[in-house]
């Protein structure tokens, strides 16, 4: 009997210890996949629309784009605006920058996790819109460059897509465009946010999305692989972002927000050689968007990595984004 009780005890307290254990490993696997500093990375500061280098995350030129000419895509002094996002109490710090013709359409430019709106990832795709005609807004998100810094976590697009959309609202509301007349663009999971933000707002007109995931669950994973993690966290990691800030991660999906388009304007690019969100990726949301009846269009480009189709072919690049929101949103008046 008394045997008995030991054991038990003892597979309690095992259990307990393997709970805890989890518990805590979680908690890591959430702060490290989703703290973010609230700063552009070092060295980003002289970069703007005026004028900008091809720059890795710690400052330096990124590795084989040394000589890339950016000269081409500069433009004029931007204007520098606030305006809030859809969440109360956050304000989004953008440039706007109006085309030179009359009524043009404008595209919301969207950055990606860690980056902000001095990235070359937002200011080359500006500049190529903008030398095509069309007005920009690139914007910083929450928790990143100078907008506001909410809990320096990073919600996989589920609460950031409101910042987007709050973005929406000002260039209808104080440039007073129509909604037909607005598209977003987003990069790495930028393009998860802008993803996310059509499929909750069905007035967007067209999205273009480079190098975004499906799922948060498979994302996970992958990042877990990378870090040398075991991928059974990946569930943990989920509740722990429940739990230490309430952010429901997979409340809401790129894959869900193809789905809900009913049709409207998507062009779907990623590298084929990216290795760091899997171009598999792309052609899940393309699967879903045409199960839901849409006709996306499509990029995958051979030999570029994560979002370098930019760097390796800008002139195909350009043309293609270009023409992609002329034959959705048309021309200047």
């Amino acid at each position: 009997m008394r045997a008995g009780r030991i054991l038990t005890a003892t597979v309690v307290a095992i259990v307990a210890i393997a709970l805890v254990g989890y518990g805590a490993a979680s908690a890591v696997v959430y702060d490290m996949l989703t703290k973010v500093s609230g700063d552009c990375p070092p060295g980003w500061a002289p970069n703007d629309p005026t004028g900008f280098e091809i720059l890795a995350g710690d400052g330096r030129p990124l590795a084989g784009y040394e000589d890339f000419d950016t000269a081409t895509y500069a433009m004029p002094e931007p204007e520098a605006v606030t305006f809030p996002s859809r969440d109360a109490g956050i304000e989004i710090a953008a440039w706007y920058l109006p085309s030179a013709e009359a009524d043009a359409p404008a595209v919301i430019v969207v950055h990606g996790v860690t980056a902000c709106r001095r990235d070359h990832t937002v200011l080359l795709p500006a500049g190529m819109l903008h030398r095509g005609g069309f007005s920009v807004l690139m914007i910083d998100l929450r928790d990143h460059g100078d907008s506001t810094y909410e809990d320096g976590r990073y919600a996989a697009g589920t609460e950031e897509y409101r910042d987007v959309l709050g973005a929406w609202d000002w260039l209808q509301s104080a440039k007073g465009l129509s909604a037909e007349r607005i598209g977003v663009a987003g990069f790495s999971l930028g393009a998860a946010t802008a993803l996310i933000a059509t499929g909750h707002e069905p007035g967007i007109a067209a999205t273009w999305e480079d190098s975004s995931y499906a799922d948060l669950p498979s994302i996970i994973r992958d990042e877990l692989e990378r870090g040398g993690y075991p991928t059974f966290l990946e569930t943990g990691g989920v509740f722990a972002a429940r739990l230490l800030s309430g952010d429901d991660l997979t409340s809401y999906s790129p894959l869900d927000a193809v789905g809900d388009l009913a049709g409207r304007p998507i062009f779907i690019t990623h590298g084929e050689d990216d290795d760091r969100i899997s171009a598999d990726y792309g052609r899940e949301l393309v699967a879903a968007a045409e199960a839901a009846g849409s006709r996306p269009g499509t990029w995958f480009v051979e030999g570029s990595g994560h979002t370098g189709a930019m760097l390796d072919q800008p002139d195909a690049y350009a043309g293609r984004i270009v023409e992609f929101f002329r034959s959705t949103m048309g021309r200047a008046g």
